[in-house]
């Protein structure tokens, strides 16, 4: 019970202000959209390809109509080859594109008709891009070469010129009809695109209420709160297990908040149950409060609560892959991140992400479960209410 009390005051002192609502709740709400709209997002994950199409006839027009229905390829349209170059230039598109002038007419005559591909330098996306125009490139010089043969001598007439356009439109209308088709279907064989870093930013601004707890738990030892609360007696570890009840509260809050905005409001579909989801990030948050209940007892004055940050959380979420794959860092780097609640916690969101089970993760979470247990263990015992601060 009276681990419950301490716990209820930690609650009040936090959220009872206009200053911790914002911190704690508003805060990383928006830290969430905004890692959601810039990693996220499906549009996102698209290869941006600005484009010209200077050719009035048929082939250009189907060229664009064929990448505009493929979903990996988000065209952007330009009104001159200058304006194309300049756009990869700023890096606002993988690769760029440019349809000649009189591109159906060469083509109809026989004559080389090359499109020109824009890119500053050569990447999987801008291979990919190749490899497609390339293909459709093909098929055109071959619809194009059975009009030629179909209507013998080549005639400059512009009735002639008109003709061959419209058997050409005719024979790619009888080519899209007879292409073989399928439905795209998410198997769940990877983790969402983007997942790796919405789960990182959010776990690392979760971990700020790290800071308040201990922020708190200091401020009660310097104006000697928790010796009085000793005197009473209350023991140790419920002091210790009050303020980790109460912190985890606050951070269940601030859990169910940002997986309700993500899902419902910017509707992210990370491709994880609400429930499971929740109890990987809610294991996160109990790792969080023990590293809070033993800094606390580690750190003897207030202002040193602030290098936390600086010390704890940043080097922490860099080692367990918030900001890149854990697979770029040198070996050693990757052993040492075994250490550290961030790379299980996303670890675990991948596995589910990527069509695992709870059974598949019961290594993570129970390492997890582990971590707080041993951290709030160890924060009970190293916690001595009687001493003051020495900045008192």
């Amino acid at each position: 019970m009276n681990s419950l009390h301490i716990a209820w005051l930690m609650i009040r002192r936090t959220l009872g202000r206009k200053r911790g609502v914002i911190t704690f709740l508003l805060l990383p709400c928006l830290v969430v959209t905004g890692t959601v709209f810039l990693f996220g997002n499906e549009q996102a994950n698209r290869s941006i390809i600005p484009y010209v199409n200077e050719d009035q006839g048929v082939a250009g027009e189907w060229i664009i109509s064929e990448l505009g229905h493929k979903e990996e390829y988000l065209l952007k349209p330009m009104g001159t080859e200058a304006e194309v170059k300049e756009a990869i230039a700023r890096q606002e598109g993988s690769t760029g594109l440019v349809i000649p002038a009189q591109y159906t007419e060469n083509l109809l005559q026989g004559k080389q008709a090359p499109l020109e591909l824009i890119e500053m330098r050569v990447s999987e996306e801008s291979y990919t891009f190749r490899a497609a125009v390339d293909g459709m490139t093909v098929g055109l010089n071959q619809l194009a070469s059975a009009v030629h043969a179909g209507t013998g001598a080549v005639s400059n007439i512009a009735s002639d010129q008109q003709m061959n356009q419209e058997k050409l439109e005719q024979l790619l209308q009888e080519t899209d009809k007879s292409a073989i088709t399928g439905t795209a279907v998410d198997l769940q064989i990877y983790p969402k695109p983007g997942l790796n870093n919405v789960t990182g930013f959010t776990i690392m601004f979760m971990m700020g209420l790290l800071t308040s707890a201990v922020s708190v738990i200091l401020e009660d030892r310097r104006q000697l709160t928790m010796a009085r609360v000793y005197t009473a007696p209350v023991r140790s570890y419920e002091i210790a297990v009050g303020n980790f009840l109460g912190s985890f509260i606050i951070g269940i809050i601030q859990i169910v908040l940002v997986l309700g905005i993500s899902r419902w409001v910017l509707h992210y579909d990370a491709g994880i149950s609400f429930g499971v989801h929740f109890l990987i990030l809610a294991a996160f948050m109990l790792v969080s409060m023990g590293i809070a209940s033993t800094v606390a007892g580690l750190i003897r004055e207030s202002k040193n609560a602030n290098m936390l940050n600086s010390l704890i959380i940043t080097p922490t979420c860099m080692i367990g892959g918030c900001f890149w794959p854990i697979s770029i860092m040198p070996e050693y780097m990757q052993k040492i991140a075994n250490f550290v609640p961030q790379k299980w916690t996303i670890q675990a969101v991948e596995t589910i992400s990527a069509g695992g089970s709870l059974s598949d993760i019961q290594l993570p979470l129970l390492i997890l479960f582990g971590m707080a247990a041993i951290l709030l263990a160890v924060g009970s015992v190293i916690l001595r209410p009687s001493e003051r601060g020495m900045d008192a």
